[in-house]
């Protein structure tokens, strides 16, 4: 039987970016609020992006700028989930821009953030 401490421990990271996608997961689920399942998203986002830079190191290897001479592929990391890390992070940025502004117009429209009350008068507008 595996020890739980030394699994967590030696699995830090991604025992983190789990934990952190649960807890956007269950934001993003349970709540009515659109700002708080924005942020759910987000939080969710982060712990992707931390699970793929975790998964992406390879310790004693250094960045891949080459330095030194050194031309060997073996010293170096593997840059592309880096590059998927920060192609993310701008998508992410734009996702959350896109819906925190569909978010003030809605509320604007229904004076509420409640999405159940949303979809509420939206169903009352459409039958009228």
């Amino acid at each position: 039987m595996l020890d739980i401490e030394v699994l967590f421990t030696s699995h830090l990271e991604e025992t983190v970016a789990m934990i952190l996608f649960g807890i956007g997961f269950s934001l993003l689920l349970l709540n009515r609020n659109l700002i708080k399942k924005i942020m759910g998203l987000n939080i969710m986002d982060t712990a992707v992006y931390l699970f793929l830079t975790a998964k992406g190191y390879i310790y004693g290897r250094m960045v891949p700028i080459l330095t030194d001479g050194i031309t060997d592929p073996n010293a170096y990391t593997n840059p592309i989930p880096d590059g998927l890390v920060l192609t993310g992070i701008v998508v992410s940025v734009s996702v959350s821009a896109l819906l925190l502004s569909l978010t003030i117009r809605l509320y604007d429209r229904y004076h509420t953030l409640d999405l159940d009350k949303i979809i509420m008068e939206w169903r009352k507008e459409e039958d009228a």
